[in-house]
């Protein structure tokens, strides 16, 4: 029995896609539980929902075009401590594929990685090689708190931008700030020139 069902229906313009739910996730039932996680915070600050959602509002997503799913749906955890058969790309494949949104977005590259069959180190945040006939596939870093060392939003507003049907920043930069120069933004940071 999945710990957390999917939130799919076909026409959607995003599905994301993480790992597994972590501990809390599954104790209360939601999506990006975990009081560290930045994935909500981010759909707002992005755009990509209107209001800033709370955790146990994930069906909601539905309304902004946005589904969720996990490539190990029996098993719950950190990365670090799930067991290589939790994970079933043939299910996410069948998943992804009856739905068929406009984009497959991977929360961390734990999740990519595996879909792909390479290394996490092979990875680079934003798109992603796809697969013929299946949408494109994006790789975003881990909202996760545990994750949050390496944390980058930037590729999160890069994937808004091309949703939005903006041209794709480059570098992944926050599409707000591609439309000041480098002093001003400099200035903006309060950093001298």
């Amino acid at each position: 029995m999945p710990v957390l069902p999917d939130v799919l229906r076909p026409g959607l313009r995003v599905v994301f896609c993480g790992t597994a739910a972590g501990a809390v996730s599954a104790a209360v039932g939601a999506y990006y539980a975990g009081p560290g996680n930045k994935f909500w915070r981010m759909l707002h600050e992005t755009g990509l929902t209107p209001t800033r959602l709370e955790p146990l509002d994930f069906r909601k997503v539905l309304d902004h075009g946005i589904g969720l799913t996990d490539l190990a749906k029996e098993a719950s955890g950190a990365d670090s401590v799930l067991a290589g058969d939790a994970f079933d790309v043939a299910a996410l494949l069948a998943r992804i594929e009856a739905v068929r949104p406009e984009i497959l977005a991977f929360n961390g590259k734990k999740a990519a990685a595996v879909f792909h069959g390479v290394p996490t180190g092979r990875l680079a945040y934003g798109p992603a090689p796809g697969r013929p006939g299946f949408p494109p596939v994006w790789v975003l870093p881990s909202t996760s708190g545990l994750a949050s060392r390496a944390w980058d939003p930037s590729p999160w507003h890069a994937l808004a931008a091309v949703l939005r049907g903006e041209k794709a920043p480059r570098n992944g930069t926050n599409p707000r700030q591609e439309t000041q120069s480098r002093p001003a933004r400099v200035a903006a940071r309060g950093t001298p020139c």
